[in-house]
């Protein structure tokens, strides 16, 4: 049998799961590679030989040689811009394919939900939380599931935080450029704009919080990270451009 191009939604799973994978993980042996490679009916070596090929598209990845780009399609290309021009869309896309290969659990909700009226409100939240679903698994991988402020690691105290919020600009809302790994005390400051991170990426604090740093709980939380840079991931850094608006407008510097 001869060489098998890939497809549109195979591609889109690959990146799916480049999304979701620390950068050190795309070999063959990684069980989720395996998982995919038999749901696209493909060898583990040519998934991770795609994950390799998408992220030789990354600019950040091309300063640093990685190997793949000469391997690349024009449709890996195609697929790596539609992700980047839109998000939520290409997210909620591909959680369904890999639901639909039995790679992910259903989506499920409930049938009184307030925020949503009308015959598609069911439509919607599952919309929703495919994102949200997608959208924390691919903060979580790009930290390697450690908080960049203190490097917490326990799974379940962290949040996929977004730096610019996501009722107010929906078009950033699954994109991992607007994401943080923090744990859920250092979530929830940033999210009231009693923290916030430099050009640099260091940590500032409002005055608000400084002040009552007189409690010991709040001194040991925050204080030792005042003025240190975040640990940054190796792929979907977090855009300047966010942190300068979240600085202007929800810090309260």
């Amino acid at each position: 049998m001869g060489r098998r191009n890939w497809n549109r939604n195979e591609l889109i799973l690959a990146m799916n799961l480049y999304c979701q994978l620390p950068f050190g993980k795309f070999h063959n042996a990684n069980p989720e590679v395996i998982q995919l490679a038999k749901g696209i009916d493909r060898t583990p070596s040519s998934v991770s030989m795609k994950l390799c090929n998408l992220a030789s598209l990354d600019p950040y990845h091309q300063q640093r040689g990685v190997k793949g780009l000469a391997s690349t399609s024009k449709l890996d290309k195609v697929v790596w811009s539609e992700f980047h021009s839109n998000w939520e869309r290409l997210a909620e896309e591909s959680e369904l394919l890999r639901e639909n290969l039995g790679l992910s659990s259903p989506v499920k909700t409930e049938s009184d939900i307030s925020e949503f009226k009308g015959s598609t409100a069911g439509k919607k939240l599952v919309s929703v939380r495919l994102a949200q679903r997608f959208f924390r698994k691919t903060i979580l991988a790009c930290y390697e599931s450690r908080c960049c402020v203190t490097g917490i690691s326990i799974p379940s105290l962290l949040i996929a935080s977004h730096v610019l919020p996501w009722s107010s600009y929906p078009e950033r809302r699954v994109d991992p450029r607007n994401g943080l790994c923090l744990n859920a005390l250092h979530d929830k400051a940033f999210d009231r704009g009693l923290i916030s991170f430099d050009e640099q990426w260091q940590m500032l604090l409002s005055k608000e919080l400084r002040e009552a740093t007189t409690n010991k709980v709040l001194e040991q939380s925050f204080l030792p990270f005042e003025g240190q840079p975040i640990k940054l991931p190796e792929k979907f850094r977090p855009d300047l451009d966010g942190l300068e608006i979240h600085r202007s407008t929800i810090f309260q510097a």
